[in-house]
């Protein structure tokens, strides 16, 4: 007997599920109850076999599917931007997320610097969409304990995160600088090791998550759970906005989710190598981010992205 598995609803899934397969309606049946709930098999003597799986794949709005140019910060957007963050105040992060991939994806994406935020966000994203692209802004400058993170996270959610680096490296930036220009000017090492590299690696997309919280700094405080992003020309969703420091480790600890062990050695919040230095008692947790300096952010989260 021949059964032919075809979807209700071709275009809410890729392409791949869409083709019409056969398969021996024997084998068939025990696969297809358990993983498609909501496939129908009336009976063994009859050849056909429907599918809905529209319920188990979002669907993607028009400006996923036909619409691949920039997207641009029209009334409409902003007006909806505005609407969606009123309604996503009380909602779960993972609410937030969801509505970021249906709203956006496949032009939805992540950066992380791999921080106890980015960490639940990926853990987050492993069950909604691990399709999901994710990046880390590798400026060279990082800790060995930070890079091992993205092995970490393969092996537990088969997920590769890319590394994005500038075009010259550490030693070919120090010659042109005349030594670390963190020492000197760490605004101007942040724009061309960080800023310049997101403004390349989000080329294309429309969204990115964000892992900012607004009890993190006063810089914070105010941000949006869904805004438009200025300086990248892009819909910022930060899902843990709502989120305390507690909240994320609570996350981490019931979870088990990998995380930094710098943590454990008083680093609450972890940028470059050069740059990081373990906070003390009662110090704000990004205190030990450019110590030295009047400078509390990279400038990937500033608040000239409100909408």
């Amino acid at each position: 007997m021949i059964a032919t598995a075809v979807s209700q609803d071709p275009l809410a899934i890729s392409p791949r599920l869409t083709r019409v397969c056969s398969v021996n309606l024997h084998f068939l049946t025990p696969l297809l109850t358990n993983l498609v709930p909501e496939c129908k098999i009336p009976s063994p003597s009859i050849g056909k076999v429907i599918i809905n799986v529209s319920s188990a794949v979002p669907k993607h709005s028009p400006i996923q599917q036909e619409d691949t140019a920039q997207l641009e910060p029209t009334e409409a957007l902003l007006d909806e931007l505005r609407r969606q963050s009123d309604e996503l105040e009380k909602a779960t992060p993972q609410e937030i997320l969801r509505w970021a991939v249906e709203r956006f994806a496949p032009r939805f994406t992540m950066a992380t610097a791999f921080g106890p935020e980015g960490m639940t966000i990926i853990h987050m994203l492993a069950e909604i969409a691990p399709e999901t692209p994710i990046f880390n802004l590798e400026t060279g400058y990082q800790f060995q304990e930070t890079l091992d993170l993205r092995d970490r996270i393969q092996e537990r959610y088969g997920i590769d995160v890319e590394l994005k680096r500038p075009e010259l490296t550490v030693q070919q930036y120090e010659a042109l600088h005349g030594g670390p220009l963190y020492e000197r000017n760490p605004h101007q090492c942040c724009f061309d090791r960080k800023i310049r590299v997101l403004q390349e690696a989000a080329r294309g997309m429309h969204a990115w998550a964000s892992g900012i919280r607004r009890d993190q700094s006063p810089d914070r405080a105010a941000a949006p759970i869904v805004g438009w992003d200025k300086r990248f020309s892009l819909v910022k969703v930060s899902p843990l906005a709502n989120w305390t420091k507690a909240d994320v480790w609570k996350m981490i600890t019931d979870h088990n989710i990998p995380y930094n062990p710098l943590h454990d050695q008083g680093y609450a919040s972890i940028g470059c190598q050069p740059c990081t230095r373990a906070v003390l008692f009662g110090e704000d947790e990004r205190a030990g981010r450019w110590s030295g300096f009047a400078k509390t952010e990279c400038g990937l989260h500033t608040l000239d992205d409100k909408s």
